[in-house]
């Protein structure tokens, strides 16, 4: 199966400005579609907030950006139609008592319920059995493209979530939003507390996610040679960083989890 058509990334002097000032501000950035994009920066220097911009789920202050040629802000509810969020913290967490079997089943129902649009009659009319062949053979193409083998872990599917490595929660994660098949990925923190081998498998990986043709815009503190660099700024609005979450947590809400 031909994979999703990314979306190209674009900006000019673009800014958002909280109640403690400026989040980011005079951001650029050009990337043709299935880019590596890594956006570089200190913790608290507006990285999530511009990763969460640049998906549609908070609301730009100052000049322009477009995403698959679709400005920002007028465009964003198309923006976070065609994009996902994984490993964001406050958004996107996976709950530990949860099994990783658990997680995909309850994303793929969310997925079904609001991911995409109404089934034609023609797809309902289509026997239960096919139907559902066709959501796990989805299930498997997220699983191989975000590297996570289930029967490499301890417990199979079985594996509760705080059993996983770092390493392996992160895959988890990148298999539940690329289960939308999204034209744009946001991955945030991609290098926490990873090792110097585990980032470079980490990058090894995000690449091979962008072959597949979606674009990924991934938070890090020291990007990759390979990647599409948008720096921010010094790291002064840390505390930002729990409205930008919640602002984006509420986005999601209304468009179902993604």
């Amino acid at each position: 199966m031909d994979g999703p058509l990314g979306l190209t990334v674009t900006a000019r002097d673009f800014g958002l400005k909280g109640p403690r000032g400026w989040v980011f501000r005079g951001i650029s950035a050009d990337a043709e579609p299935g880019s590596l994009i890594a956006v570089e920066g200190p913790s608290g220097s507006g990285r999530t907030c511009l990763l969460l911009a640049l998906t549609g789920r908070m609301r730009p202050t100052e000049g322009l950006a477009a995403v698959g040629g679709l400005e920002l802000p007028r465009r964003m509810s198309a923006v976070r139609r065609r994009s996902a969020l994984a490993h964001v913290t406050g958004v996107t967490d996976l709950d530990p008592s949860l099994t990783v079997g658990e997680h995909l089943r309850e994303q793929a129902l969310l997925r079904r319920r609001f991911g995409g649009p109404l089934p034609r009659p023609r797809v309902l009319r289509r026997p239960r059995g096919e139907r559902a062949r066709e959501e796990r053979e989805r299930v498997d193409d997220a699983l191989t493209t975000a590297g996570l083998d289930l029967a490499a872990l301890p417990k199979s599917a079985r594996t509760a979530v705080r059993d996983l490595e770092r390493v392996e929660a992160l895959r988890l994660s990148l298999a539940l939003a690329l289960l939308g098949r999204p034209r744009l990925l946001g991955v945030d923190d991609t290098d926490l507390k990873l090792s110097s081998a585990e980032r470079t498998d980490v990058w090894a990986l995000l690449k091979s996610v962008t072959e597949t043709g979606t674009t990924v815009l991934a938070v890090c503190s020291e990007a990759p040679r390979d990647a599409v660099v948008v720096r921010t700024g010094t790291g002064r609005h840390d505390d930002a960083k729990d409205d930008a979450k919640e602002a984006a947590a509420d986005a999601l809400a209304e468009t179902g989890r993604s």
